[in-house]
């Protein structure tokens, strides 16, 4: 197979201008006769899905949650990326562009980062319409703050809130349509697999939540907005229904997965504290901005770290990176925190933390402005951990938190299965080996407001003369079959360990081996233990319950299932890049002050995965990454 990316010809910064001039439109009469179906009603989806049925789509939405505002894309607190330079402090379009590509390592296409910065502006304004309460400047401006790996304020934000206020923008657009019945919300019903027809996807099988009812539906295209897969780690920053459960199910069904390995590590989430734990809590990469971040100089300091002179107190980020400071991107960020931590002097009872200091700040700012501008941080983390942030610094660690890889996309943000769409975290497009913060918000909302209506209907366009889709169709029952068979199988294991369990060995398993740091020899020692933990989960797996009826613990068990084989893909794909780049490090190389050692002449392309079939190897087939626009340097934040 051999991959297009189908970038428009022309100046980078005209390529999407030559897109929407010549894609092929279809009529409002016959946007009548077609059908959609959205998968996730997260931000990219919600956006996605209400967008294309103002256009006059026939649109039915999916979701797992009790209501489509409980997507995770509420926990991305930080703010929104866009290029307006409000600040007047020398942003641009192309700026933000070069952060974008500079901080993901150069493992992206240049056309792809481009648009996403040029459609940021279009964003900040559509929210504002909807009422999204950004923050504003004495005078009425809207206001902006920084985030890690840039040198100016394009970050647009509502208090730490404003993944929540997004969402809700894009809900009651999602709503209206819902209430005008040219979309049909479905929630509570899980994708379990995709229907392929003569190439092309047309449909999906999806479990009732509730009765534990199959469910056939079919469309003339399929949009996969349905987040990343951080939560493989277990212990992460994501939510507990978070899972790869669509987008894996869809790769075996042809659509190539890319670059599985990158997946981002946030610098500042809470330090876990206990084995009993089941998820991590993000607190936003936005308190970087006033907070310092540092620990004692001496190691198993037992004093308080109020009672730490500034003498004895280690700035390391402030010390190897001058330029950033703290506000270093997030792979940079969660290494040095843990390689402080490991040389042992991390802080806490686990010792698995670092400070975040808010003391200059509230000195200089005084506490009423930190409270205005992080306010809901400080009280949600006082009411975690019974400790005031405003007196006391706050106490961080690394966590897993963010997939950059997902299902391969071309320019028009379509799988390599015709007709079959990812949007947002699903695919692998905009980020390349690293997310700076606040691009997340950004590429969910321009992938489904700005960039799906137009790549959709330019497919939709050569499908007018389909006519109906039936569901009686023999592709339908088959994947109906497969997937009651599947189900069936978990359930008749009836072994004792529960999915709970396997999926603590294998969040352990990757984090120790596939996470902060990689090596061969650990790659290959993960490979091996993730085959025997399968085949133990088959053989031992215990789901109580029948399968026609509301089952949780079936659920977890299909998407843990699933995150096996994803797992051992995500080191297969570790081990074949033999270089470090942004959050993928490995060991053997880097450079002798321990920073990343990228290797362009054999690995600067995009790693996409093909599915052969149950027990055999993935195959690998790159995708050359060219750049003509900027020049490929040493990434350095010193």
């Amino acid at each position: 197979m051999e991959l297009n990316a189908k970038i428009p010809p022309g100046p980078l910064k005209d390529k999407w201008s030559y897109y929407k001039d010549h894609a092929k439109l279809v009529n409002p009469a016959n946007r009548k006769k077609l059908d959609v179906i959205v998968v996730g009603t997260g931000l990219a989806g919600s956006s996605a899905a209400a967008s294309l049925a103002e256009m006059g789509y026939n649109v039915k939405a999916f979701c797992f949650q009790d209501s489509a505002r409980r997507a995770h894309s509420v926990a991305a607190q930080g703010g929104v990326n866009a290029a307006k330079n409000y600040k007047n402090d020398g942003d641009s379009v192309y700026r933000m562009f070069y952060d974008t590509i500079k901080g993901g390592d150069f493992r992206s296409r240049e056309a792809n980062v481009y648009r996403l910065a040029e459609c940021s502006a279009q964003l900040i304004d559509q929210a504002v319409a909807q009422g999204v309460p950004f923050g504003r400047e004495y005078g009425g401006y809207l206001n902006n703050r920084s985030f890690g790996g840039v040198q100016v304020s394009r970050t647009f934000y509502a208090r730490g809130q404003t993944g929540q206020q997004l969402l809700l923008g894009a809900y009651q657009a999602l709503l209206r349509q819902v209430s005008l019945k040219t979309v049909q919300l479905y929630t509570r019903h899980e994708m379990l697999d995709l229907v392929v027809i003569d190439g092309k996807a047309r449909g999906i099988i999806v479990r009732n939540l509730d009765t534990g009812e199959i469910e056939r539906h079919a469309a003339h295209t399929v949009v996969l907005a349905t987040g990343g897969f951080g939560k493989i780690y277990y212990l992460s920053t994501l939510a507990m229904g978070c899972n790869a459960s669509a987008i894996w199910r869809a790769h075996k069904k042809g659509a190539l997965m890319a670059c599985p390995s990158w997946t981002q590590v946030h610098p500042t989430s809470l330090p876990q504290s206990g084995e009993y734990q089941s998820k991590l809590t993000l607190m936003s990469e936005s308190l970087r901005n006033d907070g310092r971040i540092w620990v004692p100089l001496k190691k198993d300091d037992q004093r308080k770290p109020v009672d730490i002179p500034e003498a004895e107190r280690d700035y390391y980020l402030e010390r190897k990176y001058p330029a950033f400071g703290n506000l270093a991107p997030r792979d940079i960020s969660s290494r040095a925190a843990k390689e402080r931590i490991d040389a042992g002097y991390g802080i806490g009872a686990q010792k698995n933390a670092v400070y975040l200091d808010f003391s200059k700040a509230i000195k200089e700012q005084g506490q009423d402005k930190i409270a205005q501008k992080y306010g809901n941080l400080f009280n949600m983390y006082r009411k975690i951990t019974a400790i005031d942030a405003y007196t006391e610094p706050m106490m961080i660690s690394p966590a897993a938190h963010f997939s950059m890889g997902g299902l391969w996309v071309d320019y028009e943000l379509m799988t390599t299965v015709p007709g079959l769409f990812a949007l947002g975290e699903a695919n692998f497009s905009d980020h390349g080996a690293n997310r700076l913060g606040a691009n997340s918000l950004l590429q969910a909302c321009v992938d489904g407001y700005f960039v799906a209506p137009y790549t959709i209907s330019n497919y939709l366009s050569g499908e007018i003369k389909e006519g109906h889709i039936d569901t009686s169709r023999q592709e339908f029952v088959d994947a109906e079959i497969q997937v009651r068979a599947h189900l069936s199988a978990l359930i008749a294991i009836n072994g004792t360990k529960t999915a709970d369990h396997y999926h603590k060995v294998l969040g352990k398993l990757l984090y120790d081996y596939c996470g902060l740091s990689r090596s061969r020899e650990g790659l290959l020692k993960a490979i091996a233990e993730i085959k025997v933990l399968r085949e133990d989960f088959y053989r031992d797996l215990k789901v109580s319950g029948a399968e026609d009826e509301m089952n949780g613990e079936l659920e977890k068990a299909g998407r843990v299932g699933d995150y096996l084989e994803v797992a051992e893909l995500m080191c297969q794909d570790a081990l074949t890049r033999e270089e470090s780049c942004g959050a993928h490090f490995r060991e053997e190389y880097q450079t002798p002050e321990g920073e990343a050692l990228r290797n362009d002449e054999q690995f600067c392309f995009v790693s996409a995965w093909q599915w052969q079939g149950e027990g055999k190897e993935e195959t690998l087939i790159p995708e050359p990454l060219k750049f003509e626009n900027v020049e490929l340097t040493v990434r350095s934040y010193k």
